[in-house]
């Protein structure tokens, strides 16, 4: 299993929820419709806009298929050593 950093910026998040419909197992809505992304395993508290989180490689690419559904690109997510898998640069 392999790290990685998720992040949604709340800015660009316009409430889609196409990220929870594709991958509900990182992510959820708060309560100004905003996606934060989800605790996969030891406690690090609460839902948030940014976490760091152990995946599988099917688990990845479920995540990337979220982060792609997103219309506004308000998920960013980067590999272990901080290059940035999604959106593309």
């Amino acid at each position: 299993m392999q790290k990685y950093k998720i992040v949604v910026d709340p800015d660009l998040c316009i409430g889609a929820a196409s990220c929870v419909t594709i991958d509900p197992n990182t992510f959820i809505m708060n309560d100004e419709n905003k996606a934060e992304v989800l605790d996969h395993g030891e406690a690090q508290g609460g839902p948030t806009y940014e976490r760091e989180i152990e995946m599988t490689d099917d688990e990845r690419e479920t995540l990337i298929m979220a982060a792609e559904s997103c219309p506004t690109l308000a998920i960013f997510v980067y590999d272990e050593t901080g290059e940035q898998l999604y959106p593309d640069m």
